[in-house]
């Protein structure tokens, strides 16, 4: 495009707009408009998607498409709505698991899987594309899902202009400088300015504090507020106790004195409201804690919302829930959500009914619902900005552990604050709470940035559609082309720097040592050998007292009574499963406790091997969830070992036997190998052991040997790193032969089945495809099954799922015996990218697609109906892949049968946007 040209398009498009564009969006499109590629890194309501829509605008303007793409369905929902809004129905398409709306437009809004998926179709619909959106291209280091963007980055055509729209990231230039390489002239801009400014506060009590004495807190170096030191310090010495002397005249006692008050959250939202600070989303981290903050506010009749805003209110959510039947608005505990809106306050997490989320959005974006408590998934994607931003704590559960939130998501959460030409200023709080530590807290606020890496690695989906469109060599060198392989290159450099200043230290140590008797780097290597030989002899008597408990673990049976060794569980405990499993982490048996717990144990339980003491019966219709049964198998376990309180636990059968002889049994067992004679004579007999500056002398050669070893790791990390992707993709293209999926080019018949299958466990499920496993199911059956392909356990170390029996629990036995096999085949190629398939989900979905009712089907799960619409929607997805899958067969009608069965009631609602 011509200079002018391009002048007078971008001055088309900015009269669009009743603001200005910022100085960073006029530069990000007049790259654009020069036939750049772009990466436009800015904080979070900045106004990046300005620069999108600038593509939307030169593509129509050019004849030519945009596709539009985002992370998450809800936001390409939104964003089909505002392009739809801006340019029309006919103009404007959507295209995401749920949805196919004007497919064949100019401008597309799709996830950015489907686009992966036309990229390796071929599909007709790239037919004159000019520029691609990729909305939050930062998700590219999200570990599950982030080689997708990668995918399409490396496979569009050159004539296709990228524009990635990423949040504040420290290595913007990095990954920059590995679009221009792929992808051509790309520029980069970086706004690390908010549009908004941002305040950060605290909250003590009912009072409100600045976090940093002046400014707004961006600069690292910025104070923090003296006043909130003072009340730090002065709540730390109040946790101390103080002495009273005794009425008695005798001795002396101590009080606690009072703390400092975190506070509540009805101070929390009356202080927001009398200083302005509303509309708000107050993050809590916890679904439940979100319900329950909603039902304090309706007990304390908090209402925020004038009459006019009710009546408002009311009818758009009565409009949105209209075509939900009564019943299933009972079970979805409509009329307390509503409760909730009309009085301008309601929860918004993972767990939701997808329609009551975007009502909430809706409600919140127009300001009618003030205050909205939050788990973290809010802070996505989705447009949803506030006056201001409350974090009750500073840590949340990773999924493992409760861990303090990093500088990047304190960021992200924090970064909702402020709305653009509605706030002239934005605000964090932060609520108080013991051990708070304003400093700690500062670091996060000052930390804007944090540093984007790559998750990508090859899948066997991707294996096999890189080998049909390219073949073998062709797919590797563009697997080399990765953001992933281009930062481990980068990270070589400095490795060989490590190892030249290495090498410089290693002359100095050699010189230190040096023995007028002989050469002492042969000694110290003598002495170095013998300590490695008698540690590994060490290492494999543990090993052998490890394989002990491995064996007495896979011997036990459901009903036998145990004494735990060690760890948080032990004592007596009785055997609901024994979790007998191939995976190297050994057998895993979920117990019932004397004190009523039920938890599954790992081998770090069990140090030595552990015998049955007795037995209890246990019945077939046990549920370890529910608590009266644990409660009364638990009595049961008292009663039984009753009597065997000699054993427990510093017997033979508890924490003494596998230490009392331990340290004398490993030097016994190393006195008798004979390595370690052969060495320890070795080093008596030579030259140097006689030296009277030996030990000298050995102090430079430990120093010598331990920085040679170290040396020689960093080696082999540059090794590794360099063809790291490569080497990955031919370890995946060695499982795929093995399997005949691929031939030697070529991909096979049964590898364009698995092109078509995009599934985290696709191997397994062509596997059952080539096998025939699923053939004859009826629909709900087969619902059943194809869930454990999907659906993922929160918490797998508890679960015990109620299954449908008969043909389903065959089948489900059989899949997991494929993953079996195919995860010993993973672990001969250094692979783990199959998960167990989880049969979680598998009754909820036989139900469901059977044609239980909503409440029946969460009354006999654990499922909130968010959780259950989504994972109704993964299988549909799994489903829709498997019949195209299938080719022309009775498996392909029974999973289309499958799909019309499962897509009702509100999971046929959520996937429609238009209602």
């Amino acid at each position: 495009m011509s200079t002018a040209g391009a002048e007078s398009s971008l001055a088309r498009f900015t009269a669009m707009y009743d603001f200005g564009l910022d100085e960073f969006q006029l530069r990000a499109c007049e790259s654009l408009a020069a036939g750049h590629g772009v990466l436009v890194a800015a904080p979070t309501g900045s106004g990046k998607t300005v620069v999108g829509e600038f593509a939307v605008h030169l593509a129509l303007e050019q004849g030519g498409k945009c596709f539009y793409t985002t992370p998450i369905k809800a936001l390409s929902n939104q964003k089909f709505a505002d392009l739809t809004l801006r340019y029309g129905a006919a103009r404007v398409g959507l295209l995401t698991g749920d949805n196919s709306i004007n497919g064949n437009a100019p401008v597309v809004v799709m996830t950015t899987e489907v686009l992966r998926n036309m990229l390796y179709a071929r599909s007709r619909a790239l037919t004159g594309l000019r520029y691609v959106v990729m909305d939050e291209v930062h998700y590219l280091a999200d570990r599950s899902r982030g080689a997708v963007w990668e995918e399409v980055i490396i496979h569009l055509q050159d004539s296709v202009a990228v524009v990635s729209l990423s949040a504040t990231v420290s290595n913007a230039e990095e990954f920059g400088d590995w679009l221009s390489t792929v992808r051509g002239a790309n520029d980069t801009i970086v706004e690390e300015r908010r549009p908004v400014p941002l305040f950060q506060h605290v909250m003590v009590g009912s009072r409100l504090y600045d976090l940093f004495a002046d400014s707004e807190g961006a600069d690292s170096a910025a104070r923090v507020n003296p006043e909130l030191t003072r009340v730090a310090r002065d709540d730390w010495r109040r946790q101390r106790p103080t002495r009273h002397p005794a009425r008695s005249g005798r001795g002396s006692y101590y009080l606690p004195r009072t703390r400092t008050r975190p506070p509540s959250r009805l101070e929390v939202i009356d202080r927001l409201d009398a200083e302005g600070l509303l509309p708000s989303i107050v993050f809590i981290f916890s679904r439940a804690g979100c319900d329950a903050a909603v039902q304090q506010c309706l007990s304390a009749n908090v209402r925020l919302t004038t009459a006019r805003e009710r009546r408002e209110i009311t009818v758009y959510a009565e409009e949105r829930a209209s075509r939900l039947s009564g019943d299933d608005l009972d079970v979805l505990g409509y009329p307390l959500w509503l409760a909730g809106l009309v009085n301008g306050v309601a929860a918004h997490h993972a767990g939701m009914l997808p329609v009551f989320k975007e009502c909430i959005e809706e409600l919140f974006t127009r300001g009618l619902v003030k205050v909205v408590f939050a788990t973290e998934t809010l802070a996505l994607g989705i447009n949803m900005p506030a006056r201001s931003v409350v974090l009750e704590k500073l840590s949340k559960w990773n999924g493992e552990t409760h861990a303090d939130i990093t500088p990047g998501e304190y960021t992200q959460l924090t970064g909702r604050a402020g709305r653009r030409g509605i706030d002239v200023e934005g605000h964090a709080v932060v609520l108080w709470a013991p051990g708070f530590d304003p400093r700690s807290v500062a670091g996060l606020a000052s930390t804007r940035t944090y540093p984007l890496r790559s998750s990508f690695r090859p899948s066997y989906n991707m294996a096999v559609n890189l080998v049909r469109q390219f073949g073998r060599e062709r797919a590797r060198e563009l697997l080399e082309s990765s953001f992933a392989q281009f930062q481990a290159d980068r990270a070589v450099v400095g490795l060989a720097r490590q190892v030249r200043k290495a090498e410089e230290a290693l002359d100095g140590y050699a010189e230190a040592m040096a023995c007028d008797r002989g050469n002492f780097a042969e000694y110290a290597a003598l002495r170095g050998a013998l300590s490695d030989r008698e540690a590994a002899v060490a290492k494999r008597w543990r090993s052998d007292r490890r394989q002990e408990a491995v064996d007495s673990l896979e011997r036990l049976r459901v009903g036998d009574v145990i004494n735990v060794p060690v760890g948080k569980w032990s004592g007596f405990a009785v055997v609901i499963d024994p979790g007998v499993r191939s995976a190297q982490d050994g057998p895993r048996p979920l117990v019932v406790t004397m004190d009523r717990q039920a938890r599954r144990l790992s081998m770090v339980d069990f140090p030595a091997p552990v015998e049955p003491l007795t037995r209890l019966r246990i019945g077939k219709s046990f549920n370890p969830r529910v608590p009266a049964q644990r409660r009364e198998l638990a009595a049961q376990l008292r009663e039984r070992t009753r009597d065997l309180d000699t054993l427990a636990p510093h017997s033979d059968h508890g924490r003494a036997s596998p230490r009392s002889s331990g340290g004398s049994n490993r030097s016994h067992a190393a006195g008798e190998d004979a390595d370690v004679r052969r060495l320890r004579h070795e080093l008596r007999s030579h030259p140097c052991h006689g030296c009277d500056k030996r030990e000298d002398h050995a102090r430079w050669g430990e120093r010598f040997l331990k920085l040679e070893r170290e040396t020689d790791a960093v080696r082999r990390r540059i090794e590794q790193r360099t063809n790291t992707i490569a080497r990955q993709f031919d370890r995946v293209c060695e499982v795929l032969s093995d399997l005949d999926y691929l031939a030697a080019n070529a991909v096979t018949e049964a590898g364009s089945t698995l092109a078509q299958i995009y599934s985290e466990l696709d191997l397994v499920a062509a596997e059952c495809l080539r096998l025939a496993v699923w053939e004859g199911l009826e629909a709900p059956a087969l619902a059943a099954v194809l869930s454990a392909l999907a659906f993922e356990s929160r918490t797998p170390e508890l679960q015990t799922p109620q299954l449908p029996g008969g043909a389903v629990a065959r089948v489900l036995a059989e899949m997991r015996r494929i993953w079996s096999r195919l995860d010993t085949l993973e672990q001969r190629h250094r692979l783990s990218f199959l998960r167990e398939p989880d049969p979680g989900f598998a009754q909820a979905a036989y139900r469901w697609a059977g044609g239980a009712s909503l409440e029946e089907v969460l009354d006999e799960t654990d499922l909130a109906p968010g959780d259950f619409v989504r994972w109704v929607k993964q299988v549909l997805d799994v489903t829709e892949q498997i019949a195209s899958a299938a080719g022309d067969s009775a498996l392909r009608s029974t999973a289309r049968e499958v799909v019309r069965s499962m897509r009702r009631g509100v999971v046929a609602y959520s996937a429609d946007i238009a209602s």
